[in-house]
């Protein structure tokens, strides 16, 4: 008899897209409880590749960009940034990881700095009114101070 959790989808290609969702063999998968469970459960394997690990449970994902999105920034009282990810988790946003890719992509490091998460454009919405250029590049002015977002 087969255990619950995995099974009918082991045979199934999962995938975290760029967009912030997740897809069992190319179609979204719209309950929003299961794409938290899966978020919350990501692992990265010695290998660089991922899956996810429920308990005994394990399954092969594909990354289609990075396996943690910035789903939403809020100011903190001390007058940096808190970010909110799709696992569910708020961090402080490190305004020294930030990074622009030549597709002009915002990111920024996570799980204390291990991963890389792509600002989904709500996020990136909302931290642009702090975001000014400046010699030749852009800052995130915050803290009373200007902090540079690299160039990828």
């Amino acid at each position: 008899m087969p255990r619950a959790g995995f099974y009918a989808i082991q045979s199934s290609v999962i995938r975290f897209g760029r967009d912030g969702r997740w897809y069992a063999d190319g179609e979204v998968i719209p309950n929003p409880k299961i794409s938290r469970l899966f978020s919350q459960h990501v692992v990265r394997q010695p290998d660089g590749s991922y899956r996810i690990e429920i308990d005994w449970d394990k399954a092969a994902i594909e990354v289609e960009d990075t396996p943690y999105v910035v789903r939403r920034v809020d100011r903190t009282e001390a007058g940096g940034f808190a970010v909110e990810l799709n696992d569910e988790s708020r961090e402080p946003l490190d305004l020294g990881s930030l990074e622009i890719s030549r597709e002009n992509v915002l990111y920024c490091r996570v799980k204390n700095g291990e991963e890389r998460a792509r600002f989904l454009r709500p996020a990136y919405y909302q931290l642009a009114p702090y975001m000014h250029e400046s010699g030749g590049g852009f800052v995130v002015r915050a803290d009373g101070h200007e902090h540079p977002i690299a160039a990828g």
